[in-house]
């Protein structure tokens, strides 16, 4: 059964208070979430930081391994190639075998220096994994305490925010897909979450500019689905200010003896000189 305009926007307008009631009980909860969600961003962060310092160092003591099995290698060459120049038969495999000997030598040192540079980036990395890991238990102790103020602040309001979320299943069911959608994007955009308001004196109940008389007489009419054409929210209706009577005052006559107990006003009598 298609749903009059009318009941479209009461549905809307009961959605609109269960999220509103549900937007105030996380307002109670303030900054709070946003807070413990960021911190536990940061942890990630730092915390993927430090192992990827741990594999740098584990990359470095295997180049440091590799470095020592190169110096390794090349002393056993020295060696060989001395004990080859024992045995050369003429001046030219000597000095072939000199050179030899040398670019081994040379290669030993660079191998040894790059294996003492890593050396020094592992203490390095070494330094900047105690910061980390320092960093990291602070910021530890900052979320847990955030996170126990949260679990209390999300206990004493769980119970009331579980019946809202249930009621809010309920009420968006009864709401049009489409229009729903609207809604809900409408929610998502404004910061104090309100898709649905009521003119109140003559403005708009989300952004508060005015609203023409002609247009709060559509609006009450209920024939179609009207925005503000500022904000872009929906209104449900329009408030309109009873002007309250006021009330004639009593006033109650006096009684002889009230009027006798009234006190005479005292004159005084003009001296000469101000007759004079």
């Amino acid at each position: 059964m298609k749903q009059s305009i009318e009941k479209k926007l009461n549905n809307l307008l009961k959605l609109q208070i269960i999220d509103s009631n549900i937007y105030e009980i996380k307002k109670v909860r303030g900054a709070l979430p946003e807070e413990v969600q960021d911190l536990e961003d940061e942890l990630i962060g730092y915390n993927t930081r430090k192992e990827k310092y741990n594999d740098e160092i584990n990359n470095l003591q295997q180049d440091i391994e590799d470095l020592k099995n190169k110096v390794s290698n090349a002393k056993k060459l020295i060696k060989k190639y001395k004990d080859q120049q024992m045995n050369v038969r003429n001046n030219r495999e000597f000095e072939a075998i000199s050179k030899e000997i040398e670019l081994q030598q040379l290669d030993s040192k660079i191998f040894q220096k790059k294996s003492n540079e890593n050396e020094i980036k592992i203490e390095e990395i070494k330094e900047e994994i105690k910061v980390t890991k320092k960093i990291i238990k602070e910021k530890m102790e900052i979320l847990k305490s955030k996170r126990n103020d949260l679990d209390v602040l999300s206990s004493e309001s769980k119970v009331e925010e579980d019946k809202l979320v249930k009621e809010k299943i309920k009420a968006s069911k009864r709401v049009e897909n489409s229009l729903l959608l609207g809604y809900e994007k409408l929610v998502e955009r404004q910061r104090n979450g309100l898709a649905v308001v009521k003119v109140k004196r003559n403005a708009c109940g989300g952004c508060f500019n005015i609203v023409p008389p002609q247009r709060q007489t559509e609006i009450k009419e209920k024939k179609k689905i009207i925005l503000c054409e500022y904000c872009g929210r929906i209104f449900a209706d329009v408030i309109v200010k009873e002007i309250k009577e006021k009330k004639p005052i009593k006033r109650t006559k006096k009684t002889s003896k009230e009027i006798k107990e009234k006190k005479p006003i005292k004159r005084t009598k003009k001296t000469s000189k101000a007759k004079k």
